[in-house]
């Protein structure tokens, strides 16, 4: 048999083995290096160690951030679900039953914001965003093991983030122990303390994405509708073509902010939600939505490496932050798999990979990642490798998420 166009052949052979060592490469880093980092991060005494600064010196008796727990229970559960290996499931049984039995508040409900080492409440703030990475992991522990009382969790946590944790308008941020509104300082930044953040809102969606993922219940649906006509009606700003972040009650934008990270990961986020949904109806609503958003990043934020941390009043910040990082490798490889012709953005993913091979990934024995890289690629030491907010959530979701996308 004469092929056609041979050329186009083998130009398809070459494009098969550069996505299959990508994929190769990617994987190593999530079987050889990021797995083992966190499964050693394991405390025997329940849930996962708190710190460890970048002189890898480990605090075993630092607080346990909750966020950080709830992360790692979704990390090994999904891990699981993609290696199968038992240790994996073994992580996270551990950071489950440590979820369960101390992180939750027995007489009030919810997540605490932090623990002791020992497991005991030192900062009893019920925030919505800590509630919802508790859903989360929840959801992806049931998936992966079947548990149904962790679903149960889930669903706990469901019914207190929709009675305490809105008013009619939409979701609030800060509580205090028993519910009553308390002060925004965890996730207010840059000099303003917001009612509202399009955060929180991006990481309920999330929760409830994968909520309905283990269980389609119609009413974890409407609600995903509502997040959605808030999003493209609240949080996005046609005009500027990106997310606001914070928010009056009124949804008044506070700051002139443009977070690059955020809208690179609301756009795969909102693109996989909808997927899971199966709503056609609001692919199509949201295509030029997302389409902007990932448009708008590539063109100011990506310098041809790595991609920008954040623009605050038209100036730069130009620090490369590793979950910026590796959001920005799914984000633009989910444009191109939209828009196959658009090779910008699967250059612009390999190139960001490859910064982070050789910038982001700390290479000594006993570390993970680097938390921030500065303008001169050179790790910025005073942030430490493992605390509240650094875990193996977005690296780890970053390797899962390519390695399918590479497979399919």
């Amino acid at each position: 048999m004469t092929l056609k166009n041979p050329f186009r052949t083998i130009k398809t052979y070459c494009r098969k083995g550069f996505y299959f060592m990508w994929k190769a490469e990617i994987e190593k880093e999530l079987k050889e290096h990021i797995i083992p980092f966190w499964l050693g991060m394991k405390d025997e005494r329940g849930g996962f160690y708190g710190y460890l600064d970048t002189g890898l010196h480990l605090d075993k008796n630092a607080p346990k951030g909750c966020i950080l727990n709830s992360r790692i229970l979704w990390f090994f559960g999904n891990a699981y679900a993609y290696l199968k290996a038992p240790e994996l499931l073994d992580g996270a049984k551990h950071a489950y039953v440590f979820l369960r039995d101390k992180m939750i508040d027995k007489e009030y409900g919810g997540l605490y914001w932090s623990l002791d080492y020992a497991g005991n409440p030192v900062d009893t703030t019920k925030h919505t965003y800590n509630q919802a990475f508790g859903i989360y992991a929840l959801s992806s522990y049931y998936i992966a093991s079947g548990d149904k009382e962790a679903l149960s969790l889930a669903y706990k946590l469901y019914d207190l983030i929709e009675s305490k944790c809105r008013d009619e308008e939409g979701y609030l941020e800060a509580f205090d122990r028993s519910f009553h509104p308390a002060g925004n300082e965890h996730l207010s930044e840059n000099g303003v303390e917001a009612k509202r953040t399009m955060n929180t809102l991006l990481h309920v969606f999330e929760a409830y994405t994968e909520l309905y993922r283990a269980e389609q219940r119609a009413d974890v649906k409407e609600k995903l509708r509502w997040i959605l006509d808030c999003f493209r009606t609240k949080m996005y700003n046609p005009d500027k073509k990106r997310q606001e972040v914070f928010f009056d009650l009124e949804y008044n934008s506070l700051i002139d902010l443009h977070s690059y990270g955020h809208d690179i990961e609301t756009a795969w986020l909102l693109d996989r939600g909808i997927e899971v949904m199966g709503e056609e109806s609001y692919r199509e609503i949201f295509r030029p939505i997302t389409q902007s958003l990932e448009e708008n990043v590539l063109r100011l934020a990506f310098d041809g490496k790595a991609l920008l941390n954040e623009c605050e009043k038209g100036v730069n910040d130009t620090r490369r932050i590793w979950w910026v990082q590796a959001e920005a490798v799914v984000g633009f490889y989910n444009a191109y798999m939209k828009r196959q012709d658009a090779e910008q953005f699967k250059d612009a993913a390999v190139k960001i990979w490859e910064y982070i091979k050789e910038y982001v990934i700390d290479k000594r024995e006993g570390s993970e990642w680097f938390s921030q890289v500065n303008d001169k690629d050179e790790p910025i030491k005073e942030y430490p490798i493992v605390e509240p907010w650094k875990c193996p959530y977005h690296n780890g979701r970053m390797c899962l998420e390519m390695c399918r996308r590479l497979n399919a």
